[in-house]
């Protein structure tokens, strides 16, 4: 009786590999033993970190920068094709996700097509002590030709930033250099922390406008302008210019001319600005009187000039 079983069972189980076609258990298929065996974990794939400066490293220094024109203020000359407050808000905003990106701080006049008072402008750059102060500017001339780069400064420490970011500019970019100029515009006049205004090139120069619409040469001027502001405390003073050939990691200072005996256009701008917005119902008598003051002090000054001994120039 148990050999009939246990033939049955035997008989049972050949019969049910016969037909779910399995091999015995004692001789797995090397598939099956694949299946079966443990796998190993996978080593994890190396990621690229985010790049995060820490605090400790991040730079001190406050950058302002200071988009020119906007709002109804067009900027350039009248009848210019290409609208100069659109160009310098494009490289404003460029330059500023640059330096955020270093690790800086950074604040903008104008981060919009809105319209700044000078003196705005002025007091958000003051309210800032370790910091720095760059307006970004296109040029404008009545002549089609006039082209190049300029930068200008006013105070002795504003020099060294105007140095660097003219040493950049001028020198990727692909029009003449107009070199470092000294002048008393408003906005450099009147801040107390080093300033400077770089003017990227002529827009009324069919050539520099198809440059300034370009987006890669937005970028470009904004990392050059990024790369002078990075590198202002490369500047090197007059007595090592003779050594630059040999350090490369220098920036030469700059030569400059001297233009503060000119006026400033966009302070006259305003000025016309708000001469326009007041109201036009000023009495006459109000502007003759205006009128004969100012002939008098004329009169007066007249008298003062032929008192006065005569002076020369040297």
């Amino acid at each position: 009786m148990r050999r009939f079983v246990f033939t049955l069972a035997l008989a049972g189980s050949f019969i049910a590999m016969a037909v779910y076609g399995l091999s015995a258990p004692s001789s797995l298929s090397a598939r099956e033993k694949q299946a079966v065996a443990p796998r190993a974990t996978p080593a994890p794939r190396p990621q690229t970190p985010t790049a995060v400066i820490p605090e400790s490293s991040r730079p001190s220094t406050v950058v302002v920068i200071d988009a020119g024109h906007g709002g109804f203020d067009r900027g350039g000359i009248p009848g210019q094709r290409v609208p100069e407050k659109t160009m310098t808000l494009d490289v404003a905003q460029r330059l500023k996700a640059l330096l955020t990106a270093y690790g800086y701080r950074v604040v903008m006049t104008r981060d919009s097509d809105v319209f700044v008072p000078l003196g705005t402008r002025v007091a958000i750059a003051n309210s800032y002590r370790d910091a720095i102060f760059v307006c970004i500017h296109f040029n404008a001339a009545r002549r089609g030709s006039a082209n190049g780069i300029e930068t200008y400064f006013y105070s002795s420490q504003s020099l060294p930033l105007a140095s660097a970011i003219h040493y950049y500019v001028a020198g990727g970019a692909p029009t003449p250099n107009r070199g470092v100029r000294r002048r008393g515009f408003y906005v450099l006049r009147k801040t107390t922390i080093p300033a400077v205004l770089v003017e990227c090139g002529f827009l009324t120069n069919a050539t520099e406008a198809n440059f300034a619409q370009s987006s890669a040469y937005q970028q470009k001027l904004a990392e050059e302008i990024g790369r002078g502001i990075r590198e202002r405390s490369l500047v090197a003073s007059t007595s090592a210019a003779n050594r630059l050939a040999a350090n490369n990691t220098t920036v030469p200072l700059q030569p400059f001319i001297d233009q503060t005996h000119y006026r400033d256009p966009d302070l006259a701008r305003s000025k016309r600005g708000k001469r326009s917005s007041k109201s036009s119902s000023k009495s006459t008598s109000s502007k003759r009187k205006h009128s004969s003051d100012s002939d008098s002090e004329k009169r007066s000054s007249t008298r003062k000039k032929k008192s006065a001994p005569a002076q020369t120039e040297n």
